[in-house]
């Protein structure tokens, strides 16, 4: 991967904060902006995901105590679209982490399908699968991890079923029961990790 040119696409990128990123997929929703009516109905499902999980998430201690230890600034740019349901069970925990973060994590979302050379330096086993948070120092901007799609176990149930030859509906609605039954634990763990891997 040529890091420069993930910084140069980085910093090309229209970038919105959460608040600006949830106010796009509102007016998306609003004004049935989707590309079919059945992204459209997701992103309504999505919208009210996102909004329940604002009000919802609380950090875990592991969380927490890695944000106090944390001793540089980061920049988290995450590729994202309202459409993505994996995106809506997971970006409003980045988005509790950044502001629990008192300013040491800078929280910028870029869309993906107007990213899409951004998008292809982080795919997934090929794949454009989103959410996908790249995490830089904010002074050096040295790219110091990264996360994403989704949560590892939901991964590997994910890539499980569809090698299974599971209907397409039947292992979305699969994933989306383990989201509710995990109640964002996993991910906030990852973010724990990841967090702690950003020390110097």
């Amino acid at each position: 991967m040529e890091t420069n040119k993930t910084l140069d696409l980085t910093a090309e990128a229209k970038k919105y904060t959460y608040a600006e990123y949830k106010a796009g997929t509102e007016k998306q929703v609003n004004e049935g902006m989707c590309a079919t009516p059945e992204l459209l109905e997701y992103t309504k499902l999505n919208l009210q995901r996102m909004k329940r999980l604002d009000k919802t998430v609380s950090l875990r201690p592991e969380v927490t105590e890695a944000l106090e230890k944390l001793n540089r600034k980061l920049q988290w740019v995450v590729i994202s679209e309202g459409w993505c349901g994996d995106a809506a069970q997971n970006v409003p925990v980045l988005a509790k982490i950044a502001e629990a973060s008192e300013g040491k994590i800078t929280l910028e979302f870029v869309l993906r399908d107007q990213n899409l050379e951004l998008m292809d330096l982080y795919l997934t086993n090929g794949g454009r699968s989103i959410p996908k948070l790249i995490c830089f120092d904010a002074d050096t901007q040295e790219e110091l991890g990264t996360w994403g799609p989704r949560p590892a176990a939901a991964q590997e149930m994910f890539i499980r079923l569809k090698n299974e030859g599971v209907p397409k509906d039947e292992f979305i609605s699969a994933v989306h029961t383990w989201y509710s039954n995990d109640k964002t634990q996993s991910m906030q763990m990852e973010c724990a990790e990841l967090l702690e891997n950003c020390n110097r």
